[in-house]
């Protein structure tokens, strides 16, 4: 009979480990979710955006940033949460666009994305002339 006791306890403490174990890996994830490292605007043409991945399929999007005219263009690569916000992305592919952005540090899988940087919202930028030495007129 002893034995019996003895096991019924050492099954209650694995029991309060695992609950404790799951307890610490719920709030990992939602710290890691809902704290930003950074936030930003990066402004560009969207060159690509897709929907990828074998069992977690997110949307991974390239963005083609160029500081002036015939300098070579800086990708940022970014990845897309929200279904709405990557409906709004692929109606504006080749617009320039700035897309708002927060950074995410620590997320242990790529089944969130594959970037660190989680695009929220997209808006149309006006077009700047690409061509040296083109200037936007001034109003007077």
């Amino acid at each position: 009979m002893k034995r019996n006791n003895q096991s019924g306890g050492v099954i209650a403490i694995l029991l309060i480990v695992m609950i404790g174990l799951g307890g610490l890996a719920a709030g990992y994830f939602w710290l890691v979710l809902t704290w930003n490292f950074s936030v930003g605007e990066r402004a560009g043409w969207v060159q690509k955006l897709s929907k990828k991945g074998w069992v977690c399929k997110t949307w991974e999007g390239e963005l083609s940033m160029v500081s002036m005219p015939g300098a070579a263009p800086e990708k940022f690569l970014f990845t897309v949460r929200d279904e709405e916000v990557a409906e709004a992305i692929n109606k504006l592919i080749g617009q320039r666009v700035s897309l708002h952005y927060e950074e995410k540090v620590g997320l242990p899988t790529s089944c969130f994305g594959d970037t660190r940087h989680f695009v929220t919202k997209v808006i149309t930028v006006e077009q700047m002339p690409m061509t040296p030495g083109a200037a936007k007129p001034v109003a007077n």
